[in-house]
Protein backbone atom coordinates (compact mmCIF):
# COMPACT_ATOMS: atom_id res chain seq x y z
CA UNK A 1 0.00 0.00 0.00
CA UNK A 2 1.02 3.57 -0.45
CA UNK A 3 1.57 5.99 1.80
CA UNK A 4 0.02 9.59 1.41
CA UNK A 5 1.14 12.83 2.30
CA UNK A 6 -0.05 14.81 5.00
CA UNK A 7 -0.93 17.61 2.37
CA UNK A 8 -3.20 15.34 0.52
CA UNK A 9 -4.94 13.98 3.90
CA UNK A 10 -5.56 17.69 4.36
CA UNK A 11 -6.97 18.26 0.75
CA UNK A 12 -9.30 15.42 1.06
CA UNK A 13 -10.72 16.40 4.28
CA UNK A 14 -11.64 19.98 3.24
CA UNK A 15 -12.82 18.79 -0.34
CA UNK A 16 -14.55 15.60 0.17
CA UNK A 17 -17.62 15.00 3.11
CA UNK A 18 -17.31 12.99 6.02
CA UNK A 19 -18.81 10.02 4.24
CA UNK A 20 -16.80 9.89 1.50
CA UNK A 21 -13.37 10.60 3.30
CA UNK A 22 -12.43 7.95 3.87
CA UNK A 23 -13.38 6.39 0.18
CA UNK A 24 -11.65 8.98 -0.99
CA UNK A 25 -8.32 8.10 0.61
CA UNK A 26 -8.40 4.70 -0.01
CA UNK A 27 -9.02 4.90 -4.00
CA UNK A 28 -6.02 7.54 -3.81
CA UNK A 29 -3.38 5.28 -1.78
CA UNK A 30 -4.41 2.21 -3.78
CA UNK A 31 -5.54 3.26 -7.13
CA UNK A 32 -3.56 6.66 -7.52
CA UNK A 33 -0.47 5.65 -6.71
CA UNK A 34 3.38 3.75 -7.54
CA UNK A 35 0.53 1.38 -9.77
CA UNK A 36 0.74 4.44 -12.33
CA UNK A 37 2.37 4.19 -15.66
CA UNK A 38 6.22 5.34 -14.87
CA UNK A 39 5.48 5.90 -10.87
CA UNK A 40 6.89 2.29 -9.75
CA UNK A 41 9.55 4.20 -7.87
CA UNK A 42 8.21 7.70 -6.81
CA UNK A 43 7.89 8.21 -3.00
CA UNK A 44 4.43 10.05 -1.57
CA UNK A 45 5.72 13.31 -1.86
CA UNK A 46 6.30 12.93 -5.86
CA UNK A 47 3.06 11.66 -6.31
CA UNK A 48 1.40 14.38 -4.28
CA UNK A 49 1.02 16.44 -8.03
CA UNK A 50 -0.76 13.74 -9.83
CA UNK A 51 -2.75 13.51 -6.74
CA UNK A 52 -3.52 16.66 -6.28
CA UNK A 53 -4.90 16.89 -9.77
CA UNK A 54 -7.15 14.05 -8.82
CA UNK A 55 -8.30 15.84 -6.21
CA UNK A 56 -8.71 18.70 -7.63
CA UNK A 57 -10.38 17.43 -10.68
CA UNK A 58 -13.20 15.50 -8.18
CA UNK A 59 -14.16 18.91 -6.57
CA UNK A 60 -15.18 16.42 -3.81
CA UNK A 61 -17.33 14.09 -5.41
CA UNK A 62 -16.17 10.14 -5.26
CA UNK A 63 -17.43 9.61 -8.44
CA UNK A 64 -15.48 12.70 -10.31
CA UNK A 65 -12.22 11.49 -7.93
CA UNK A 66 -12.90 7.74 -9.44
CA UNK A 67 -12.91 9.38 -13.33
CA UNK A 68 -10.16 11.46 -12.20
CA UNK A 69 -8.32 7.94 -11.45
CA UNK A 70 -9.08 6.25 -14.28
CA UNK A 71 -7.49 8.90 -16.59
CA UNK A 72 -4.19 9.22 -14.78
CA UNK A 73 -4.29 5.23 -15.09
CA UNK A 74 -4.18 5.85 -18.81
CA UNK A 75 -1.80 9.11 -19.26
CA UNK A 76 -1.35 11.17 -16.10
CA UNK A 77 -0.17 13.61 -18.14
CA UNK A 78 -3.86 14.12 -19.11
CA UNK A 79 -4.85 14.47 -15.72
CA UNK A 80 -1.90 16.99 -15.14
CA UNK A 81 -3.46 19.12 -18.31
CA UNK A 82 -7.17 18.72 -17.25
CA UNK A 83 -6.10 20.62 -13.51
CA UNK A 84 -4.02 22.56 -14.93
CA UNK A 85 -0.59 21.85 -13.13
CA UNK A 86 1.13 21.01 -15.89
CA UNK A 87 3.16 24.08 -16.60
CA UNK A 88 4.85 24.65 -13.73
CA UNK A 89 6.09 21.49 -11.32
CA UNK A 90 4.49 24.03 -8.67
CA UNK A 91 1.70 24.85 -9.57
CA UNK A 92 -0.07 21.98 -7.34
CA UNK A 93 1.25 22.92 -4.76
CA UNK A 94 0.02 26.81 -4.61
CA UNK A 95 -3.36 25.37 -5.33
CA UNK A 96 -2.91 22.97 -2.49
CA UNK A 97 -1.57 25.70 -0.28
CA UNK A 98 -4.94 27.94 -1.38
CA UNK A 99 -7.51 25.14 -1.11
CA UNK A 100 -6.58 24.25 2.23
CA UNK A 101 -6.33 27.78 3.91
CA UNK A 102 -10.12 28.55 2.64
Amino acid sequence: MNNITKKSLELVNKLFSNEDKEQAIILLTNECGNNLPYCEEYIPEELDRIRFAAIKISQGNIGQLESAIIMAKSDWRDLLMSADFAKDVNLHNIWADETVSL
